[in-house]
């Protein structure tokens, strides 16, 4: 697919911070993150299970309320939107969330579904208004308008996920957030729904946020790609950049972990992820990935490691990158950048 060249961020996230109040303190899920998306392009989120990448797709969209930071869409803050403004802002930005069966209420149709926002937003001279674009819009995620009063529990789970898709579609975003939009389905439904959001980005200039914890997906889909690690970003390059020199151990060892299915690559050296995962609860200072990484200096125990542009890497030998970022202190040293 072609990708438009304009690189001005439609979204932007300055120190945005998430924490929730559990017994034994404060749980950190989102620290400290940067990120711009610009229009038309595909940002890629990935990381395990209780990195925090979920939490921030639902803090940008304000469905969680951020501990501290600013949300800049088109640049402005909406953070500081009144109910009003907001309820406005929300027809622009959208959200496709992982599970389509427990997304979406089980006693309407596909077709009340999917006019259900339209009605409430009021977008329509009427219902029947409503309902036809209803059925326009399963055209175009690939629905037969013979489901269209048929109930959830009926369809397979990607013929549901389909009915989240022309959801989010139903208020013409400009902004989707995708959460693991695919992870419960079928390998080959998979590749349907990615080539459908790709084929729905480059029909109506749409900017996502795909959030996903496998890297083969990812890399299909996004333009940039960040990498989330116990809540922080520890890394952010394109989509080639980061497959071709992944430079943060934890980078290194999730792209090890991809199955090849070449044969002449059975050889290939498998990072292990060794040790325990720091708590993400009043986490102390320094590398939150300092106790299972191989390459732990003494600093890493002790500072936090900065977001920094990849100049550094380049005095260690590697090729010097547009955009790539890392927070690791192996590429400390040097003249460098922040995001």
């Amino acid at each position: 697919m072609e990708r438009t060249t304009n690189t001005t961020p439609l979204l932007e996230t300055k120190n945005l911070k998430k924490y929730f109040k559990v017994r034994e303190g404060m749980l950190h899920a989102v620290d400290d993150v940067n990120i711009s998306i610009p229009h038309k392009k595909t940002l890629g989120v990935v990381g395990e299970s209780g990195c925090g990448k979920s939490t921030l797709g639902r803090t940008i969209l304000r469905l969680l309320d951020p501990t501290e930071g600013q949300v800049l869409f088109k640049g402005e803050n909406i953070l500081h939107f009144g109910r009003g403004k907001m309820k406005e802002t929300r027809r622009k930005m959208q959200i496709i969330f992982q599970d389509p069966y427990s997304s979406i209420n089980p006693r309407m149709s596909v077709a009340e579904i999917i006019a259900e926002f339209m009605l409430v937003h009021k977008t329509h001279s009427g219902k029947r208004a409503a309902f036809q674009r209803a059925a326009e819009l399963m055209d175009t995620v690939g629905l037969a308008r013979r489901y269209a009063n048929v109930y959830p529990h009926e369809l397979d789970g990607g013929r549901r996920q389909r009915i989240g898709i022309a959801r989010a579609l139903s208020l013409d975003p400009e902004f989707i957030v995708c959460d693991e939009p695919v992870s419960a389905l079928d390998v080959s439904i998979q590749a349907q729904i990615l080539n459908l959001l790709m084929d729905i980005q480059e029909d109506r200039g749409l900017t996502y946020m795909f959030i996903t914890h496998d890297l083969s997906v990812v890399k299909h889909i996004s333009d940039e790609i960040v990498v989330m690690y116990l809540g922080q970003c520890v890394e952010h390059a394109s989509s080639d950049a980061l497959f071709e020199n992944p430079l943060h151990p934890y980078t290194k060892a999730l792209l090890s972990a991809i199955p090849e299915p070449d044969i002449s690559m059975r050889t290939k050296e498998i990072k292990i992820i060794k040790g325990e995962i720091a708590s993400p609860v009043n986490p102390a200072p320094g590398c939150r990935f300092a106790a299972r990484c191989e390459y732990t200096m003494d600093v890493c125990r002790k500072e936090t490691p900065p977001l920094l542009l990849r100049n550094a890497a380049s005095r260690r030998g590697d090729t010097a990158g547009e955009r790539h970022f890392v927070a690791c202190h192996l590429y400390s040293g040097g003249d460098t950048g922040s995001e």
